[in-house]
């Protein structure tokens, strides 16, 4: 029999806005709100565990999808709920400037999650009623590509925003140099008078250091000594309010938890593990000093971040920089320590980086919020309106308690239901926790470990260009297995997953320059990610199979986030002890597991496979 039509309207007016409005707040939720929280000088422990939280809504959505299904018709909840998502955008926009910024867009972050779970729940079951079955076959790949431009709108276009907007309200700066001088003069005080003879001629407002060149010695000194003349700079630093407030901060009580097992375990992992120091034994490099300065009273508040061109100096004291209007006229202290082992002449820039961050984030957050009013008043009106998709009354309720426990036994009565289980929380442990510090990765500065992208130059590599090759690796690891079947392709798609992780291996310890180098790195790992993500997904898939198929697979997918959020809380933690060298090797031995459950799981040869009558 012929399939029935629903409705009239086609699903090309409502498919792909339907399915950007479901993956713009995923994107925005798990992934941008870790470059907003780096920018912004959060920690990567902090970003790591507080955003890994936000994965929560997603692993216990299958608990009250049934209430969808119950109150209302999806039409409405998907309409409501981005009319939810645009005023909590809104209000992550207008908590970003805010004292307290941290706690209050978290708590936005949080209602947005819960709200693009309860959306995802609507449109996935719209998209079911409102399409016929050839439909569907038709257009699941129209919507899953409209899903990942919402994402490249989202990790690209948006993050390349938001750094646009940095350039544009950076003040200008003078050169800053640092160059390495046997025959330089020791810092031998802590001396911060407010300079003059950076400013030379200019006019107008603009940030400058005095020296503009940084002398230093290649001599190792006395640890001591030099600690001594950190400590007074910090001293000068936080007094005049140049810190940030967390940085000067009375400190917290120490939990149990802290106290009895995660400091004991960072303290062995950093002895045994942890990166190599720039302190050998009781000497150290030689420092420089410099005395960063506004020439004019701002009318904001500046946050100056200094960014070293070089792995071979790092930033000892004031590596973030906040001038306001009670502290412009005194100059902050930068203190900058050379590699021990570094002998002979060298020399490298250090660029000062002054964007008004908060209000680029705030503008981006603001014109994505004006998009989901807009999503929301367009499918109010365009979005069909299928039979199918009716109020139930409340008769049709009486048995939801017994259903629903039914449903949840039937899934975990399954056969190998333990192994399949684990199939799904292992697969990603690595690459869950890759995710979370790629980005934190590419935006430290190189002092740091990182490779000192520009927002603009993250958003472009890994945003665009990154995404991009993952939906291609997906689109080929689909075609791949409609001819094979997922069973011949299993193992070559857990290679391709797990092993271009170790690009991010040679990134951390060559750590290039050449974006082009950066960025063909990052596209090999996201295409082995697209293309070994397809048998993950397929996977589940043959898990669901069976009666309650849509019900099940919610299930697992909540598995699926399990999965992802709790290796990834954990690991701006164990990256800052490891350092990211040693942490991106630990990305590969977290592999190990996923390679050890794919040979105990069940599948047949068939699976996936495209039959002649499909």
């Amino acid at each position: 029999m012929a399939d029935l039509k629903p409705n009239s309207r086609s699903p090309w007016f409502w498919i792909p806005t339907l399915y950007m409005a479901e993956g713009l707040p995923n994107a925005l939720v798990a992934s941008v709100s870790v470059v907003l929280y780096k920018n912004l000088g959060v920690s990567n422990a902090a970003i790591a565990f507080y955003t890994g939280w936000l994965y929560l809504p997603w692993v216990i959505k299958p608990l009250w999808s049934p209430v969808v299904d119950i109150l209302k018709t999806r039409r409405q909840w998907i309409w409501v709920m981005q009319f939810f998502l645009g005023a909590g955008f809104a209000g992550v926009a207008l908590a970003i400037p805010a004292p307290h910024f941290f706690q209050l867009t978290l708590a936005f972050f949080w209602l947005l999650s819960f709200s693009s779970a309860t959306h995802d729940i609507a449109a996935d079951g719209f998209y079911m009623l409102a399409t016929t079955e050839r439909e569907q076959s038709f257009f699941v790949g129209i919507r899953s590509m409209f899903y990942r431009v919402a994402t490249i709108g989202a990790q690209g276009l948006l993050v390349i925003l938001a750094g646009l907007i940095q350039a544009r309200t950076s003040l200008p700066s003078l050169p800053l140099q640092i160059e390495t001088s046997p025959g330089a003069a020791l810092v031998e005080t802590v001396n911060p008078p407010k300079p003059n003879a950076g400013m030379g001629n200019r006019s107008g407002q603009f940030v400058f250091a005095e020296p503009g060149t940084v002398q230093i010695n290649p001599q190792m000194r006395p640890k001591p000594d030099i600690q001594v003349l950190i400590d007074a700079a910090k001293e000068w630093n936080v007094a005049n309010g140049f810190c940030p407030a967390e940085t000067a901060a009375r400190p917290k009580k120490i939990s149990w938890w802290t106290r009895c097992f995660s400091q004991p375990l960072g303290k062995i992992l950093e002895k045994y593990f942890g990166p190599k120091t720039k302190i050998a034994g009781d000497v150290a490099g030689d420092i420089g000093l410099t005395r960063i300065s506004l020439s004019q009273p701002p009318g904001r508040d500046v946050v100056v971040i200094p960014f070293v061109k070089s792995g071979n100096v790092s930033i000892a004291e004031g590596a973030r920089l906040v001038f306001n209007a009670t502290n412009w006229n005194q100059p902050a202290l930068v203190v900058f320590q050379i590699d021990p082992k570094l002998k002979g002449s060298f020399s490298t820039v250090c660029e000062l980086r002054s964007g008004n961050i908060p209000f680029s984030w705030s503008t981006a957050f603001t014109l994505i919020a004006g998009i989901f009013i807009c999503f929301g008043i367009y499918h109010w009106f365009l979005l069909p309106k299928p039979p199918a998709d009716m109020l139930k009354s409340f008769n049709s309720s009486e048995n939801f308690l017994k259903e629903f426990f039914k449903t949840f036994g039937t899934f975990f009565q399954k056969p190998k239901i333990v192994v399949m289980l684990s199939f799904i929380l292992l697969y990603r442990l690595g690459e869950a926790q890759l995710l979370k510090m790629a980005q934190p990765f590419l935006l430290d500065p190189r002092d740091q470990g990182g490779l000192g992208l520009a927002n603009v130059q993250l958003g472009l590599i890994y945003g665009t260009v990154g995404v991009g090759v993952f939906i291609l690796g997906a689109l080929l690891g689909g075609f791949a297995v409609a001819r094979r079947g997922l069973k011949f392709w299993l193992w070559p798609m857990l290679l391709a997953i797990h092993l271009p992780d170790a690009v991010f291996i040679w990134l951390a310890y060559a750590q290039p320059e050449n974006l082009f180098a950066i960025g063909a790195g990052v596209a090999v790992e996201q295409f082995g990610y697209g293309f070994g993500f397809t048998a993950f997904m397929l996977y589940m898939i043959r898990i669901a199979r069976g009666e309650h198929q849509t019900a099940h697979y919610a299930i697992c997918t909540g598995f699926m986030a399990l999965g992802v959020m709790l290796p990834g809380m954990w690991s701006g933690w164990l990256q800052e002890h490891l350092g990211y060298p040693h942490f991106f090797v630990w990305v590969i031995l977290a592999t190990v597991p996923s390679f050890l459950v794919a040979l105990k799981i069940p599948l047949d040869a068939e699976f996936g496979k495209r039959t002649r009558a499909n």
